[in-house]
């Protein structure tokens, strides 16, 4: 009957993804909740043992040896600790194992929810330290349904379980349907009741982040390090990227030969705009650098405010340094961490 349990135990564990000695501990404990419920004993009085590697599979109530028993389930007479073995005296405590049939049909039950409810707590841990790992990761998921009132599109993750793709994490414009296999980026992985909660994105830059981690050699390899990302989903990102090897070229690592690299990272964002710049200590040629596509002919840091600057552009690029309805001068701003006054050639000297 053991060999059987544990056969049977194995086999669970094999197709749960649980490990036997884990479930083991968690059956133990269920023997001991039933055991103690069904002989009103306490933890003291309750000995299990289960050893999958012996087939030892035994349960014992531990009493005291007494002059006058008050309770038989926890205490015995010197005369019946005698007929065990000879050499007991007062005092002692004494282990007797108990038949399978004389666990009772209440504690059996116990026992049985208890162990389903370790199984499904192991299968949530396990959940949990998978998804725990994917965090700041890209995963793939197939849309199993999408919600056409609230906007919001249930992902199925596979080992990792479910997640919901808030309108609001969205990218403007996308559409999705059933059956769509779709990568995006986990936020952060949060313990619940029900389980691990996987918070996910399309429109966080830690999704073009690793994107280009995994397009990009240099990067994986530590060569070339993103310095910064700022991202308006569907439309446009500034990243900001450095080399710690002064013969290699980090906008060129990044936008790669004829622009390869970068151009599967934009087609797999369909068509979101992607500008590499070059990060420099000098704060002021950083923000000129992430005023691209724009060209800039003066940045002034202002006095009595750290994260503030004036930055000067010809007339005929004012527009395209503040870009459509301010993007590329709020994204500039993010980069950077300056607060960008930009300002026209002739309006700025005409100040003057």
């Amino acid at each position: 009957m053991n060999n059987e349990f544990f056969e049977a135990l194995a086999q669970l564990c094999k197709e749960r993804g649980i490990a036997v000695s884990d479930m083991v501990e968690k059956i133990r404990a269920a023997i001991v909740i039933a055991v103690k419920k069904d002989y009103e004993v306490e933890d003291d009085n309750v000995l299990v043992e289960i050893n999958p590697e012996t087939g030892k599979f035994t349960v014992s109530l531990v009493r005291d040896v007494v002059e006058e028993v008050e309770n038989p389930h926890t205490q015995m007479t010197l005369e019946e600790a005698h007929a065990i073995r000879k050499t007991y005296a007062l005092g002692d405590r004494v282990v007797t194992p108990l038949k399978t049939k004389e666990f009772g049909r209440i504690a059996a039950q116990t026992a049985k929810h208890v162990i389903r409810q370790g199984i499904r707590e192991a299968e949530r841990s396990l959940q949990y330290s998978e998804m725990q790992s994917k965090a700041h990761e890209i995963v793939s998921g197939t849309v199993t349904s999408i919600d056409p009132v609230r906007g919001i599109v249930a992902l199925d993750l596979g080992k990792g379980g479910n997640a919901i793709l808030p309108k609001g994490e969205q990218v403007p414009g996308e559409e999705f349907y059933e059956g769509q296999h779709l990568q995006v980026y986990v936020v952060d992985v949060i313990v619940t009741d029900r389980g691990p909660k996987v918070m996910i994105s399309r429109t966080h830059p830690g999704l073009v982040k690793r994107m280009f981690e995994m397009e990009v050699p240099e990067i994986f390899d530590g060569t070339v390090e993103i310095k910064a990302i700022s991202r308006e989903a569907g439309a446009r990102t500034k990243i900001a990227v450095a080399s710690k090897d002064p013969n290699v070229d980090p906008q060129g690592a990044c936008i790669g030969v004829h622009g390869s690299r970068v151009s599967k990272i934009v087609e797999a964002l369909n068509g979101e705009k992607i500008d590499v710049i070059p990060w420099s200590e000098d704060i002021t040629q950083f923000i000129a650098a992430a005023l691209s596509p724009a060209k800039v002919l003066k940045v002034e840091l202002l006095e009595g405010d750290t994260r503030s600057c004036r930055v000067t552009v010809p007339d005929a690029q004012l527009s395209l340094a503040i870009g459509n309805k301010g993007q590329n001068a709020r994204l500039c701003a993010r980069l950077t961490g300056y607060n960008i006054d930009i300002r026209p050639e002739s309006g700025y000297y005409g100040e003057e």
